[in-house]
């Protein structure tokens, strides 16, 4: 065998794997550069992590299979190698770490500690074909329109999903999976903007507002954006998870507020202001004038309004029912929902029960974290998972 272990992808999972497997260990990735998603996220600022992290915030056929990887490398751990490196970085809220400065702290970071333990980073090389070998696996790989084959003991694939085509994701390890028999889930963009009809809410792009959004029985309070698109913020990236074709989401615009009794209130101290002007001293202006757009009753003086009707209206203000056409799909999506069938994978060392030195680790496979930084704390755990076990075999 010429490596003892090859990584498939030098992205969060790949190259924190890389880290501890060190020596006689090969990176492969299609990208000119590692970490590339990375350097994108948390809006260049990576949120590495979230000192919350359970695995109640994971979505996956197995709700416990998280468990143990989460268990044994916390975020605490991957905390005090930012601290050792020097990195500052910050709570911005509900434990959600970011860094101070720019991600690439983080790529570097990675990127140092791999090749610091021994490991091989092998950028721009395409993967062609992967099958089994005496004594392991062969990889084919295409580098300057070269073919050529690197053979390994232990094969970890951790390529990612399909989210973000545009930065080289292609599904690649949910073929592989298949090809040496695994089960793959149903696979749908996740953490990912709604889109509604072209035009509607063209006129409130760009404003934000704190929000409680539900969807497929569970709600997330955190911020709304409106867009040229449609619906994104948190709360609707958080809510896309549990959202499925066809159904309503559910936006509470007022949480926290008694909608009907800060009407009530505004009737008896300003009975000849419009309800427009009244709505838009709780939210935002250009909001409160689109409402009528929307089928809530604002028309005239809130004097002249009953309880019957300010009831309606305040019960549509905390129960906005609204159908998305749809996401913008894998093209923003933060992650892919579903992947290689933890059914099929050791959850104590990620190796697939059936094929002996073969691992999935990271975004590929049926693990997916909310928003704020749990996807990467289950890239660095199922990555120490997969090379703990590597280590010891």
């Amino acid at each position: 065998m010429g490596f003892e272990t090859i990584i498939l992808g030098a992205g969060a999972a790949g190259l924190y794997c890389a880290g501890d497997t060190g020596a006689g260990t090969l990176v492969i990735d299609h990208a000119a550069k590692p970490g590339e998603k990375i350097r994108i996220s948390g809006g260049g600022r990576c949120n590495f992590t979230n000192t919350r992290t359970t695995a109640a915030h994971f979505l996956s056929q197995n709700r416990h299979f998280a468990k143990s990887a989460l268990g044994r490398h916390t975020p605490a751990d991957f905390i005090k190698l930012v601290r050792d490196r020097g990195i500052a970085f910050h709570e911005k809220t509900l434990g959600q770490l970011f860094c101070d400065d720019t991600a690439k702290d983080i790529v570097a970071l990675l990127v140092d500690r791999a090749t610091r333990a021994g490991a091989e980073i092998r950028l721009g090389t395409a993967v062609v074909a992967v099958e089994r070998a005496e004594g392991g696996f062969a990889v084919t790989l295409e580098r300057d329109g070269r073919q050529y084959r690197e053979t390994a003991r232990r094969l970890v694939v951790a390529t990612g999903g399909k989210s973000i085509p545009k930065m080289g994701a292609t599904g690649l390890a949910y073929r592989i999976a298949a090809d040496f028999g695994l089960e793959v889930t149903e696979t749908r963009p996740g953490l990912v903007p709604f889109t509604f009809d072209a035009g509607r809410f063209a006129a409130l792009a760009g404003i934000a507002l704190p929000v409680r959004a539900s969807a497929g029985g569970v709600s997330f309070d955190e911020a709304l954006l409106f867009t040229h698109r449609g619906l994104s913020g948190p709360a609707m990236l958080q809510i896309s998870s549990f959202w499925r074709e066809g159904e309503a989401i559910a936006i509470d615009l007022l949480p926290g507020i008694d909608a009907l009794a800060a009407l009530r209130t505004e009737r008896a101290a300003t009975p000849k202001r419009a309800i427009t002007t009244v709505l838009a001293r709780l939210l935002p202006a250009r909001l409160a004038d689109h409402l009528a757009a929307e089928g809530f009753d604002t028309e005239g003086q809130i004097g002249t309004a009953s309880d019957k009707r300010l009831t309606a209206l305040a019960d549509r203000l905390h129960d906005w029912r609204l159908t998305p056409t749809g996401t913008e799909g894998y093209r923003t999506a933060e992650v892919t929902l579903g992947g290689v069938s933890t059914k099929d994978l050791d959850s104590k060392t990620m190796q697939a029960k059936a094929v002996p030195g073969l691992y999935f680790i990271g975004e590929c496979v049926d693990v997916t974290g909310w928003l704020g930084g749990y996807n990467f704390q289950w890239a660095w755990a199922s990555a120490h998972a997969a090379a703990q076990a590597i280590k010891a075999a």
